[in-house]
């Protein structure tokens, strides 16, 4: 099937070559070239050049140097087959991103950098970037996202015992609550067992330590040498708690000054250098207010309209009014079959568990005190606040954190794997010299 729809691809393009000469001289425009085949699609030079475009602009922003631009659209071009296999595989998947994920994707965006969305659209402008392009590549990542969750997630697996040997191994080093700001290149091995390419690796890293300590800039580098996946952002890997840091950090980054390269760091995957661009923070303990929860759920239904179970919710608030039981009522009559069959209870609530119509009505009860009726998305609710309580919920904290440090550190390996793996068995054809020679 896929020899078939490279064929014709192949056909497309040749058609395209024939037309060219149909069309009158004073209406004939240049075509755009093919710059890969990949798999069953292709790269146009214009991607090509519009992504370099965004790039150039955004790292120009940010003080960080470019390498020549006949390296930098050799490395493009590398990020746009990896996507383009990944999308393709979207495509097979059957996944899409709805406008209005993609909307609100958009205005998340927005308000994490503190912007309207007629500033964020403005900010696109100043970097060169249109909305509409913008959002096109928002749903390019989110499509590619969640290609790498199906397809590497499944691979991975955190055990209990990890996360209690982690938590060890935390109290016994004295880690803190610390976040680092790091940003990260990595010289890849591909096979492990050949010396001289283990050699000539771990001889580039260090010299590309020796050129940042000399004064390099290392997003400048990590643009044009690392050979991770996040090398066009300059080698960014955001915020990291310290209980986050990947295993290879971990007794590295915590004493590395900020601004400093650390030692070339080296594991499976090849050699790395490391730099801290900011730390922040420090060990805290995190108290939250729970509420202790019981309710009564009335759902209104094909057979039962909306104002026939408000009624029902009002007859039940009567009898509770007049000393029924609680539980009891609960378990006769609640539509939420889960704390029903326990008379109701829901347990110990935070903040940010229960939907907003039901947190408020939560949040304003008196201890002991029937709540309602009141209205949300599930149906008709009572409720009732039974204890109110301070609770430290650093452990349970620190103890989701090792399980993500842990998945995270896992997936992280396993990403960098499995895009070796498909871009291996994927069918790509550069045309020679075009990558080269965009502008």
């Amino acid at each position: 099937m896929k020899a078939k729809l490279r064929r014709g691809v192949y056909m497309l393009v040749l058609m395209m070559a024939l037309v060219v000469p149909a069309v009158s001289q004073a209406e004939r425009q240049p075509l755009d070239k093919v710059v890969a085949i990949v798999d069953d699609g292709v790269i146009l030079q214009t991607e090509l050049d519009n992504r370099i475009n965004t790039i150039v602009t955004r790292l120009g922003a940010q003080g960080t140097g470019l390498p020549p631009r006949e390296i930098l659209a050799e490395r493009v071009l590398d990020q746009l087959i990896t996507e383009s296999i990944q999308l393709q595989m979207a495509e097979q998947m059957g996944m899409r991103v709805s406008d209005n994920e993609l909307n609100e994707t958009m205005r998340s965006i927005a308000e994490r950098n503190d912007m309207t969305m007629a500033q964020f659209e403005q900010q696109l402008q100043l970097e060169g970037v249109s909305y509409n392009e913008a959002r096109e590549q928002i749903r390019r990542e989110m499509l590619s996202s969640r290609v790498q969750q199906r397809r590497v997630g499944n691979r991975v697996r955190v055990t209990e015992r990890e996360v209690e040997n982690y938590l060890e191994a935390q109290r016994s080093n004295g880690a803190s609550r610390a976040e680092y700001q790091l940003a990260h290149i990595l010289v890849a091995v591909e096979d492990s067992t050949d010396e001289a390419a283990v050699a000539a690796a771990r001889s580039k890293a260090e010299r590309l330590r020796q050129e940042i300590l000399e004064g390099r800039d290392f997003r400048s580098v990590a643009v044009a040498e690392s050979d991770a996946s996040n090398a066009l952002e300059g080698g960014a890997m955001g915020w990291r708690p310290e209980s986050q840091l990947p295993s290879l950090l971990e007794g590295v980054v915590p004493t590395l000054p900020v601004g400093v390269p650390s030692e070339v760091l080296g594991n499976s995957s090849g050699f790395h250098l490391v730099m801290v661009l900011d730390k922040r923070g420090g060990d805290t303990r995190q108290v939250i207010e729970q509420h202790k929860v019981r309710h009564i759920l009335i759902r209104p239904t094909e057979t039962i309209s909306d104002a026939q179970a408000e009624q029902h919710i009002r007859d039940i608030h009567r009898q509770l009014q007049d000393g029924a039981d609680f539980a009891e009522l609960a378990r006769e009559v609640s539509d939420d079959p889960v704390s029903g069959s326990a008379g109701g209870d829901l347990g110990w609530v935070n903040r940010g568990q229960m939907v907003p119509e039901f947190e408020s009505a939560m949040l304003a009860a008196r201890v002991g005190e029937l709540e309602g009726p009141f209205r949300s998305q599930f149906g008709w609710h009572i409720l009732q606040v039974q204890e109110r309580r301070q609770k430290d919920i650093s452990g349970e904290l620190k103890e989701s954190e090792a399980r993500q440090s842990i998945y995270r550190r896992k997936f992280d390996q396993e990403l960098q794997n499995w895009l070796r793996e498909i871009r291996d068995e994927a069918f790509v054809e550069i045309k020679i010299g075009e990558a080269a020679d965009a502008s």
